[in-house]
């Protein structure tokens, strides 16, 4: 028990980075940028968006996407700091480990899981929607019995309801594709993405420059129909609504620019790529974020905005069918990159894991001979990405993503503060600015934000990390390589 509190020093990293089983480094930093604007923009614009407009926020959606920016803010200059210091797979589990000890780093490795495996989930079933709704321009349609999630949640009543479905097949689907590409190797990965970025900002842009000429300002007299309130105490209290309650359920757009550090290893230059990377995706999509959302809640009456394909279907309402073709084509691509770049960086983490014999290392650590992918958990993920998404519905996946995002988030900024305080003349390409303010206001409006959250999503996380101890000391505290330098000697990787 006194090796779960264990911490691995810098000089730790540093020499595990010079170990023959690393990754190829073939990333700069737009690549890297490219990949975080992959990730950032998707289900969270052309989603999410309608479901806080509709149910949370209203036109306020704005201002939600304007305190959910902030408080990423805060927390990506943590990530960048982090991550020029160690550019190692793993991300906030590999800083936590240096910072806190070995049971946060499990804690929050785990919590990445959560984070980028149900993440991915979302994803998968935001492009069934969009697909459906693609293809319909044409007179196609699935099953309606392999259309949806067999359930979906009612946020008025509180309850689950049957669909009359067996599952979501196209999300079954396209998951499988995209397991397929991420096996084959990271240049493949990184430039089917490029080009679906180019793709989906092309199409946000026309969005946001045609849709506002239809914009009618009477959609926005009633600016604030939920309050500008949502904060509960651990969510007790009923479900909140409001600007702030609709900044956390948009908080899942946001998720991306951290996926970028657990690049760190496949860059070129990690300690400069990878802070420019975070902070410039960051920023760029959050100016396009208060747009559309401007423009959408402009178009269409909060109340009317459909909650499924809320931006292809305000066209439509508005007299531009034939938009409605290309704004569909636009989202698939968008949130195809996403759910990409989601799946690319679940198994990084799990590599990390293993490395560190928190996780069986013959599985996990398993780096393809030719590909240089963890390709193992690559396929594992697919296959549980693919489960998820076919049978649960979006409400329940999306805000179960939020909180586990957001734990991350304030654990990374403790971490800044603690190793400015231990480890004060540690080189670091990257300075976080005003430290120690700017990690405080990182944890505030996190912890602001994990406040902001149905009670059913912190029963939902206990139960989650309830299970990760389970596992930890089970399996990771007796097979930990720090606590049991034995167990490092061979290489485990295959």
């Amino acid at each position: 028990m006194k090796h779960i509190f264990a911490k691995k020093t810098l000089a730790q990293l540093n020499d595990e980075m010079k170990k023959d089983d690393r990754m190829n480094r073939v990333i700069d930093k737009w690549g890297l940028t490219s990949l975080g604007v992959g990730a950032i923009i998707g289900t969270g614009i052309f989603v999410l968006t309608g479901v806080a407009a509709h149910d949370k926020a209203g036109p306020a959606l704005m201002l939600s996407f304007v305190v959910a920016g902030i408080a990423c803010i805060f927390a990506a200059l943590c990530y960048a700091e982090f991550a020029a210091m160690a550019p190692v797979a793993g991300s906030a589990y590999t800083y936590a480990y240096a910072t806190l000890g070995e049971i946060f780093a499990w804690i929050i490795g785990w919590d990445l899981v959560l984070e980028y495996a149900v993440g991915a989930s979302t994803v998968a079933h935001g492009w069934s929607h969009y697909f459906q709704d693609f293809i319909g321009i044409f007179g196609l349609a699935i099953p309606k019995v392999l259309s949806n999630a067999p359930f979906d949640y009612n946020p008025e009543t509180g309850v689950l309801g049957a669909t009359g479905t067996w599952l979501d097949l196209p999300a079954l689907i396209i998951t499988g594709l995209i397991t397929i590409v991420l096996v084959r190797g990271i240049k493949e990965s990184t430039r089917f993405n490029n080009v679906m970025v180019l793709v989906k900002l092309a199409v946000v842009a026309f969005v946001i420059i045609v849709g506002s000429f239809y914009i009618k300002w009477e959609n926005y007299s009633n600016f604030a129909p939920f309050g500008y309130g949502g904060i509960t105490f651990f969510g007790w209290g009923g479900t909140p609504t409001g600007m702030l309650a609709g900044a956390s359920t948009i908080f899942f757009a946001y998720i991306g620019f951290d996926s970028v550090s657990t690049h760190s290893e496949e860059a070129k230059n990690p300690q400069k790529d990878v802070p420019f990377g975070i902070i410039t995706s960051l920023i760029v999509c959050t100016l396009l974020y208060i747009a559309v959302a401007a423009v959408l809640t402009g178009m269409v009456p909060y109340d009317k905005i459909n909650v499924d394909a809320p931006v292809s279907d305000a066209f439509r309402q508005v007299g531009l069918p034939w938009a409605q073709f290309l704004i569909s084509l636009g989202a698939l691509t968008g949130i195809t990159s996403v759910l990409l770049v989601m799946m690319l960086s679940q198994p990084r983490v799990l590599l990390a894991m293993a490395r560190d014999g928190l996780l069986p290392p013959s599985f996990f650590g398993a780096v393809h001979p030719r590909f240089r992918t963890p390709w193992k958990s690559t396929i594992l993920t697919g296959i549980c990405v693919g489960i998820m998404g076919a049978l649960l519905p979006l409400r329940i996946l999306a805000e179960l993503v939020n909180i586990g995002t957001l734990l991350a988030f304030v654990i990374v900024c403790a971490a800044v503060l603690i190793m400015r305080r231990t480890n004060p003349d540690a080189p670091r390409p990257f300075r976080a600015p005003l430290v120690p303010l700017t990690p405080i206001l990182g944890i505030l409006t996190c912890t602001m934000l994990m406040f902001s959250l149905p009670a059913e999503n912190w029963a939902r996380l206990i139960i989650w990390l309830g299970i990760g101890f389970a596992i930890y000391f089970s399996y990771g505290v007796r097979h930990s390589h720090l606590a049991h330098p034995e167990l490092a000697g061979g290489n485990e990787l295959q």
